[in-house]
């Protein structure tokens, strides 16, 4: 599978993950991990900024399909293939924009920037 297939592999799994994340034959931890992977997918904030050479742009093309790679292990082979096939289309015009997802990540930096303030003073 060349680079193109798996990034349009990528843009379908996260609906579908999204989907499954609602099933009620998703296990417990699959769903913990769908709820990570589809929050950080529609974040606006990345963990690491893109402004930042090189490591900003790894989280996208190593954290993210790491992420739905492991929450699509976790999500059973029948539950995954009905919610890929419920996703089809469902986000054709791009990701749905919802800042409300972006609050673990804007947490998790206030958290570093408050430790860093602590070692320093």
């Amino acid at each position: 599978m060349n680079l193109k297939e798996r990034a349009k592999k990528l843009k379908t799994d996260i609906p579908a993950i999204f989907l499954a994340l609602k099933d009620k034959d998703t296990p417990l931890i699959a769903k913990i991990f769908a709820g990570i992977t589809v929050a950080y997918a529609l974040s606006p904030i990345d963990l690491v900024p893109d402004f930042i050479p090189v490591l900003g742009y790894l989280d996208d093309v190593i954290l993210l399909p790491m992420l739905v790679a492991l929450t699509v292990k976790l999500i059973p082979d029948d539950t995954i293939e009905r919610s890929r096939q419920q996703a089809e289309g469902l986000w054709k015009d791009g990701k749905p924009k919802k800042w409300y997802y972006a609050i673990p990540i804007v947490l998790f930096w206030v958290i570093i920037f408050v430790l860093i303030l602590k070692i320093l003073i």
